[in-house]
């Protein structure tokens, strides 16, 4: 296995592991494939005394995430040394954290397809107030929406956070229509009123060529100009990877698309990705699933997540992997993703849905992770292309053993 980082783990810190070989990061929870819940949707902040606190969901054959899903709350008070499990959230799914006004908040659906909903906690993320209608955190109950731990941004005196109408209310994909929320920052944020949202957009499959499977889990960022844009994963048959760039108007305007220059090539666009820009560097950065040379898959590339890449754009239009931060062999069964982030001055702060092996039979597949992680990436900014791990040759026999 290569996952980890060479010179002595430079780039990423490794405490913690415990006794499972080569599992790369801090373990903040497990839940063995056997059990039948996986792990999802991992979010990360940090709160005003610089605690970090970590959420994820469990989705899965014996979860409850399409009737009223559960997310797990954690706290660590050493910079991510030791974690400790803190809170249960019953109707909590693919739901952001972000603090606001010194205060904490969650922000995702109740469900599989559910109603979009806002909690709050003035205690460390320990207690959560309960959406129970418009005024308390239900802020759209009218449709079946879709999401993922994706950023919070304030721009021009607003929050905006992205998130996706279902639309007709079946299949997966195809019916996705990409939609912005946003609230001023001065509003009361659980009450709906104080909510606007923008016209849904949908997409087309004869988009980029004919390979266009669907657009989901948008990133709001403020590009260059000053523009407020909606970076969507592209669901496609083949690479390159790419992105949507949808023009955000207003809090209640449309959402404008071209599909003829509209789809930007980014490595690992193709899984969940989180884009945030950093001042000091004038760069946009990710950290995202990519998929290396040498490990070009036969199907989507959405399904090749053993590779997590450091991935940084001067302009968000051109993409580039400054380093390959992990690498594990076994595309089949292991994978990074899914990986929410901040800036901690010259370090980045990360937490991973990780499915890796564990001595109990390993993950149920590279998607259905059986373990949040935490990474701590030093001095991100100085990294480069010879600071990467190994990358191994593609091995069909690894990929053909049982998980």
């Amino acid at each position: 296995m290569t996952a980890g980082c060479i010179a002595g783990c430079r780039t990423l810190e490794r405490p913690g592991v415990g006794s499972v070989q080569g599992l790369p990061g801090v373990v903040i929870a497990h839940s063995p494939a056997r059990s039948g819940l996986y792990i999802g949707s991992p979010s990360i902040a940090v709160l005003p005394n610089e605690d970090y606190i970590a959420t994820h969901d469990f989705f899965g054959p014996n979860s409850d995430e399409h009737r009223q899903a559960i997310s797990r709350v954690y706290r660590s008070s050493d910079r991510g040394r030791r974690w400790t499990w803190i809170a249960d959230i019953r109707g909590a799914f693919w739901s952001t954290l972000f603090v606001h006004g010194g205060q904490l908040y969650l922000l995702g659906t109740d469900r599989h397809y559910g109603r979009v909903v806002i909690r709050r906690s003035v205690d460390g993320g320990v207690h959560w107030t309960q959406p129970l209608g418009s005024t308390t955190g239900v802020l759209r109950s009218d449709a079946e929406y879709h999401g993922a731990p994706v950023p919070v941004v304030e721009h021009q005196g607003r929050l905006w956070r992205a998130v996706e109408w279902r639309n007709p209310p079946k299949a997966w994909g195809v019916n996705y229509r990409a939609g912005v929320l946003s609230a001023p920052v001065d509003a009361d944020l659980l009450d709906a009123a104080s909510w606007k949202s923008t016209r849904f957009l949908s997409s087309d499959r004869s988009w980029n060529g004919g390979d266009m499977g669907a657009w989901l889990e948008g990133n709001v960022v403020v590009a260059p100009d000053g523009r407020l844009v909606n970076l969507l994963r592209v669901d496609t048959q083949g690479l390159p990877e790419r992105a949507a760039w949808v023009s955000i108007d207003g809090p209640e305007e449309d959402l404008r698309f071209d599909s003829r220059d509209g789809f930007i090539a980014l490595p690992g666009g193709s899984k969940k990705f989180t884009i945030r820009f950093d001042p000091r560097s004038r760069r946009y950065w990710t950290l995202a699933s990519v998929v290396p040379l040498g490990w070009e898959p036969a199907g989507k590339p959405a399904r090749t997540r053993n590779t997590l890449g450091l991935v940084s754009s001067p302009d968000l239009t051109t993409w580039s992997v400054r380093c390959h931060l992990l690498h594990d062999p076994d595309r089949d069964h292991v994978g990074f993703q899914y990986v929410d982030w901040l800036f901690d001055g010259d370090d980045l702060i990360a937490v991973c849905r990780t499915a890796f092996l564990d001595g109990l039979g390993g993950a149920h597949s590279a998607h259905d992770a059986n373990f949040l992680t935490f990474h701590r990436i030093r001095r991100f900014r100085e990294l480069s292309p010879g600071d990467s791990v190994p990358i191994s040759r593609f091995n069909p026999s690894i990929q053909a053993r049982s998980p």
